[in-house]
């Protein structure tokens, strides 16, 4: 009886174990090259959590999150919960700064005496508007073999003249150097209208560089075609159904146009057999982002999934999922699947992060990002259902170029639904209740989109 008094009064003395879990940084000596970053994890709720002598507020949950600011050399931070302690050393590195040689000049296009002729050299090659690899200046993507007049240089692109007034940029290392090519000649157009699409066909002797602009008309600007004004010959289409998605390839040297027909709306059940695939990001290999409570993003993501996807069903979709289990999918494999299967939505589940430079107690709520207009309505409608239905911040609709919303074959969206390193973000995205009503917010949206 009294070896057990002991014990028992020695485990109440004793701290608890796991009462400090850092999800954030990863390691306690670390390398992170910027002026602020953030503590994230858990902690007993019951003891007070302080990091270098500064109180953390922490979440009902035990989560946490805590911004720092970074000097330059090593920062050392003391993270402490009751008698538990540990130690993060940060290095903050010097910034490079790279002086110009004696006689350097700023770099400049360089111009070259007569265009050369390049072709591309492979499959999904972004045509830019700008010579920087980053943000949303794509313009095109072409096939491997279209050619391409280079007029000058600038770092690692080349300017493409498109025609005497349009230009454009491609990194050196899509395309190669072929002999001189002569313009294009138009040979024939026709056009097949089914169930489903308008379907173009518009034949040439080669393969040329074209633009789809889309809109209303629907437009595509084909270059270096013999007889035409600069050389440009612009196909117009009087689209007068709301845009749900195209898809447009050279086959030899026809151009293929499939443009998708909206579909007749049932309003008492407006989902009824609208294909819509619904991607949950991650899995697999990657993890994704880690939650406040080492929750894993790809978990969450595959569980919203599922509840919409049920949704959906429920109310006459045809649904169809990249991944319905913990697998690896690749990210152009999820477009490809959901194209695969006809699908006129593509939905992409996740949840947000952020970089080391910015505030993860000031970042919260939903983002939806979209890449091409007429998939902006969508994500409006479902923004408008999630931040109303599960009291979440409205975090902006936004375009961005990521791989998946840049599908054009549908109408593509990737919805952040929270932030997994926002202490009440991420007590909500755990929550299989609000797991369930994001699913049902989600569907709403897309409902009310269809219905209007």
């Amino acid at each position: 009886m009294k070896i057990y008094i002991l014990t028992l009064l020695a485990m109440l003395i004793m701290p608890s174990a796991y009462a400090l879990d850092v999800v954030y940084p990863k390691k306690n000596e670390v390398t992170i090259s910027s002026p602020s970053t953030f503590f994230i994890g858990n902690s007993d709720t019951g003891k007070t959590l302080t990091i270098n002598g500064e109180i953390v507020p922490v979440h009902k949950s035990g989560g946490f999150a805590y911004p720092v600011k970074l000097d330059i050399g090593v920062n050392e931070f003391v993270i402490q919960a009751g008698n538990e302690k540990q130690v993060f050393k940060i290095t903050n590195p010097p910034k490079k700064t790279v002086c110009p040689l004696e006689g350097e000049k700023p770099s400049a296009d360089e111009n070259y005496k007569q265009a050369l002729t390049f072709v591309t050299v492979r499959d999904n090659v972004p045509l830019r508007s700008t010579p920087v690899d980053a943000g949303i200046n794509r313009i095109a993507h072409f096939q491997e073999g279209i050619p391409l007049k280079i007029i000058s240089e600038k770092g690692g692109f080349y300017k493409v003249e498109l025609s005497p007034e349009r230009f454009a940029w491609i990194a050196k290392g899509d395309v190669r150097s072929v002999s001189e090519d002569t313009p294009a000649k138009l040979l024939k157009r026709s056009s097949i209208d089914d169930d489903k699409y308008f379907i173009f066909k518009i034949d040439f002797d080669k393969k040329i560089p074209y633009v789809i602009e889309g809109g209303y008309p629907f437009v595509v600007n084909f270059y270096n075609v013999e007889g035409r004004e600069n050389n440009t010959f612009s196909f117009n289409f009087p689209l007068k159904q709301k845009l749900a998605g195209y898809s447009g390839k050279f086959e030899g040297n026809s151009f293929i146009l499939k443009i998708r027909k909206f579909p007749e709306i049932n309003e008492e059940k407006p989902l009824n057999k609208i294909k819509i695939a619904i991607d949950a990001g991650h899995g697999g290999e990657e993890s994704g982002a880690i939650g406040c409570l080492r929750h894993r993003e790809k978990d969450i993501n595959l569980a919203i999934a599922k509840n919409l996807a049920s949704e959906l069903k429920s109310r006459g979709a045809d649904v169809f999922m990249t991944r319905s289990g913990d697998e690896t999918v690749a990210l152009y494999e999820r477009v490809n699947l959901a194209n695969q299967n006809d699908s006129m939505i593509f939905i992409s589940i996740h949840g947000n992060a952020l970089p080391d430079s910015m505030n993860p107690v000031l970042n919260n709520g939903t983002s939806i990002y979209y890449y091409y207009p007429q998939a902006k309505p969508l994500a409006d409608k479902i923004m408008k259902e999630m931040t109303e239905q599960l009291f979440f911040n409205d975090d902006k609709v936004r375009k961005g170029s990521l791989a998946v919303v840049r599908n054009t074959n549908a109408l593509s969206i990737l919805i952040e639904v929270a932030y997994m390193i926002n202490p009440e973000d991420n007590s909500k995205l755990i929550d299989k209740d609000v797991q369930k009503q994001a699913g049902k917010a989600i569907a709403d949206g897309v409902e009310e989109f269809l219905k209007n």
